[in-house]
């Protein structure tokens, strides 16, 4: 089996955690970025504050030396819901650094093995947001730059046998989801009776989409986004 080594940021817990455990399953070592360890089995787990640039810096740094990264995936994420009126620039600064900044410094210091060996997979964790929803000021905003910069990233680096690919989930059931819609409450049921397939997505649904472009055989998807939503990007569904 080929060596591939895959860094997840955000995969202590939720989809990054799910994700992990399958990158792990089919034999790839697997570093995971977090505020915290969770202990999780067989992961390399490495605590780091991700709005932190000088933070990143040192941590990739420290990965790169140690292994020939081959996957990113940048996972990571936190909503700051609020109202237009409420907004702050502030949470413009923060999520911009996380979504976008800390994505950029990753891959500046993995990409040098990427391109020796010819081959490498950079993956987003984005959001049906991107195309706008409600309370979602900063967060759908670096959300879709995540979607404009992976394809950036995808014509700049295909002649190296680098794809990079952007998943998009819906209202997925994690922390973040439960941290907006209560759990187990009639807003929740309410939401997944207006979702076309009529349910809310899983943790295991995105990362199936995550191991679709992550895997060495889809080497010919590039700058693609890929929502796993439910059919919510369709349209006519108010989230």
């Amino acid at each position: 089996m080929a060596e591939y080594t895959a860094v997840i940021t955000g995969g202590s817990k939720g989809i990054g955690a799910d994700l992990a455990q399958a990158m792990r399953a089919r034999g790839w070592h697997v570093i995971s970025l977090a505020r915290q360890s969770t202990g999780a089995e067989g992961v390399e787990e490495m605590e780091v504050d991700l709005t932190d640039p000088a933070a990143v810096a040192r941590v990739a740094a420290d990965i790169a030396a140690r292994h020939k990264v081959t996957h990113l995936v940048h996972n990571a994420g936190i909503i700051r819901p609020n109202l237009v009126e409420q907004a702050q620039v502030e949470d413009l600064q923060v999520l911009t650094q996380l979504h976008l900044g800390a994505a950029l410094q990753l891959l500046q210091a993995f990409l040098p093995a990427m391109k020796d060996r010819g081959f490498g997979r950079v993956l987003f964790n984005a959001s049906r947001a991107a195309l706008g929803t409600k309370t979602r000021t900063a967060y759908s905003a670096t959300k879709a730059g995540m979607i404009g910069m992976a394809r950036t990233w995808a014509l700049e680096l295909a002649q190296h046998g680098i794809t990079v690919n952007v998943v998009a989930p819906g209202p997925i059931l994690t922390d973040n989801f439960w941290g907006i819609i209560p759990k187990g409450s009639n807003q929740e049921t309410d939401l997944a009776s207006r979702l076309p397939v009529g349910r809310l997505g899983t943790s295991a649904d995105v990362t199936r989409a995550f191991m679709f472009f992550a895997e060495p055989e889809a080497g010919f998807v590039t700058g693609q986004t890929l929502y796993v939503c439910g059919g919510a990007s369709i349209g006519g569904v108010p989230l």
